[in-house]
């Protein structure tokens, strides 16, 4: 499982040119869903989003996490960092989970968030969707689990 998350100061995801979700200061989520995950790893990796700091403190250190900064998480499942790009010019999808799977995986992952008190607005599992984000830094890490 993997979480491509960026420090934005703004960001939100369009289907059909409609806004399905935004947030304005916090973390945009991209999330693949990979063939081994599971539960166990999906909880994991939100606890580790959540509590990562990647928030400036009063000192400009990077000390503080989504929470201490009253930040909201949009997450967007994007099956494509999963890809295999190894070999060739062409991208293998043969390394992302079934769409059943990823899918319930993706949910599960959206409510650990919200569990913990986020607001956590979503895109659409299998839409072609439009993001937009304001990176603020830039600030862009790989998690994964």
């Amino acid at each position: 499982m993997k979480a491509l998350i960026q420090r934005v100061s703004e960001a939100s995801v369009s289907v059909n040119h409609q806004v399905i979700g935004e947030i304005e200061s916090g973390i945009l989520v991209l999330l693949a869903i990979e063939p081994n995950d599971n539960e166990a790893k999906a909880k994991r990796l939100a606890e580790r989003v959540s509590g990562y700091r990647i928030f400036e403190d009063s000192q400009g250190k990077m000390n503080l996490n989504v929470k201490q900064v009253d930040g909201d998480i949009l997450v967007v499942s994007q099956f494509t960092l999963a890809a295999d790009t190894t070999r060739g010019m062409r991208p293998s999808f043969t390394t992302a989970a079934e769409p059943k799977i990823s899918n319930e995986l993706y949910l599960f992952f959206c409510q650990q968030l919200r569990q913990q008190g986020f607001r956590v607005p979503t895109g659409e599992f299998g839409a072609d969707m439009q993001v937009k984000s304001l990176n603020n830094g830039p600030v862009t890490f790989m998690l994964k689990c």
